[in-house]
This record gives C-alpha cells, sequence and structure tokens, in this order.
C-alpha cells in the first residue's frame, strides 16, 4: 500500500491507489497521462509508477472541470495558466472554486468505500471529526455514510491536524452564521439598490428577461471576491499572529542573554 500522510505529506500511490483515491478507475488515469494532463509519475522499486499529493489534487481538479462542461482541449487550457509552481494546497483551492458554482450531490457509501477514498482506514472519532467539517452525514446504518465529494478530499487532509472536534463544530457554526449573514446583506443590497429601481422603471418584457440572465452572472463573481478577500485576510491574521510570536521570542531570547551576562 501507499504511504497515507493525512495531509498529503511524503504521498506515495500507486496508479489503483490514486485512482481509488480520486474516485476514478486506473483507465482514467492513464487516459489524462496520455493526453499530458497529469505529470507522468516517478518511478519507484521496481519501476512501479508512484504518485503524489500534486497528482491527486491536479487529477481531482481536472475531474471538477470535466463536471462543469469543459472539453479536454479548455482543461488543458486551463491548468497551462496555473503558475508552475503551484502547490497541491493552491490546486485544492481551485478545485473548491470550481466547485461552488454547482455543488455535488451526496453519495451513499458504505464504510469500505469511504475507507477506500479515504486512503485509510477510519476510526469512529476519524469519522466523527469528518461528520463535524461537513463531508459526510450518518445514515440510520452505522456502515453506510452520506458523502460530499467536494469536501471528502479536504477532510480527509486535516485529520491528522490536532484540532479538537468541538473547534471544529466551533469554526463550521462561525462559517455557516457569517456566511449566511454575509448572502442575506448582498441579497438585500442588491433588490434595493439595482432591482427594485429597474423594475421600477417598467422595462420591456424582453429587458427584464436579459436583466434576469444577466443577474445569474453576479453570483460567481460575488464568491470569487469573498473567498479572495478571506485569504487574504485570513493571511494577514496569519502573518500577524506569527509576527507576535516571533517578537516574544527575541524578548525572552534577548531577556536569557541579559540574566546569563
Amino acid at each position: 500500500m501507499g504511504e497515507h500522510g493525512g495531509v498529503g505529506v511524503g504521498l506515495r500511490l500507486t496508479v489503483d491507489e490514486l485512482a481509488a483515491r480520486a474516485g476514478v478507475t486506473v483507465r482514467t488515469v492513464r487516459f489524462y497521462g496520455t493526453k499530458g494532463l497529469l505529470p507522468p509519475p516517478e518511478l519507484g522499486p521496481r519501476r512501479v509508477g508512484l504518485y503524489g499529493a500534486a497528482h491527486l489534487d491536479r487529477l481531482e481538479l481536472i475531474e471538477e472541470l470535466q463536471r462543469q462542461g469543459l472539453t479536454l482541449a479548455a482543461i488543458e487550457r486551463y491548468l497551462a495558466r496555473l503558475p508552475q509552481d503551484s502547490s497541491p494546497l493552491d490546486l485544492a483551492i481551485h478545485r473548491a472554486l470550481v466547485a461552488s458554482w454547482t455543488p455535488e450531490a451526496p453519495e451513499e457509501a458504505t464504510r469500505a468505500q469511504l475507507e477506500r477514498r479515504a486512503g485509510r482506514g477510519l476510526t469512529e472519532e476519524q469519522v466523527g471529526r469528518l461528520a463535524a467539517m461537513g463531508a459526510l452525514e450518518r445514515t440510520g446504518d452505522p456502515e453506510v455514510f452520506r458523502v460530499d465529494p467536494g469536501l471528502l478530499p479536504l477532510g480527509v487532509r486535516i485529520l491528522d491536524v490536532p484540532i479538537p472536534l468541538e473547534t471544529l463544530l466551533a469554526a463550521r457554526s462561525v462559517v455557516v452564521e457569517h456566511s449566511r449573514a454575509t448572502a442575506r446583506e448582498l441579497q438585500r443590497l442588491f433588490r434595493e439598490t439595482v432591482w427594485k429601481p429597474y423594475r421600477e422603471s417598467e422595462p420591456a418584457p424582453q429587458e427584464l428577461a436579459r436583466m434576469r440572465a444577466l443577474t445569474d452572472h453576479i453570483q460567481p463573481m460575488v464568491a470569487q471576491a469573498l473567498v479572495t478577500a478571506f485569504q487574504r485576510y485570513l493571511r494577514e491574521e496569519l502573518g500577524e499572529e506569527l509576527r507576535q510570536e516571533q517578537g516574544q521570542e527575541q524578548e525572552q531570547a534577548q531577556a536569557q542573554e541579559q540574566v546569563q551576562a
């Protein structure tokens, strides 16, 4: 079996394991390879091809782009525009952004199927953590779960990160609460400052239909703006916390030097 790190560290998968983790067939993996969409694997012992975290994330991104209706040529152009130094996390974020336009319906999976998709055995505590992250839901059968195909790979990545279950639940509550409030406020703003005045201008029926169609393009722009802003501010907050910790460490080191002097 491959080496399965919870966050993709040192991940080494055979083609069969890679296909299982991504929920595709081995034939699909090899097809993408022949088309140049998936980089070739590294050769391991006995010249067995081994795939890493970047392969898995790229494969999941390709599958998501296909679900959105993109042709192979369009997918190739999309991938070509990605920075050469894109990390597995960068690819996972791209996939999350693409998947957000059309959320996938939950899929039922047995525990064996779930563990195959996760690439590891799962304890009850880990299943509970995945449920807290919204990656799966329990059913009446303890051996059957409703899985969110988009969230499961991201959830599996952080299983080994020492985050208490209570923190995951609280974080999810914060995200849901503020996301709902933001959506509600943006909808109110659009209704009162754009849609209502436009309706009051008594447009022709064909213009009204055109306006309705144009508003459909707003959702992707707003969603991308929110994600971009969130990433920026989260990076700033984490950077500020890191700077404070480094400052405290420097102060402690200086104090220790003075004591020794």
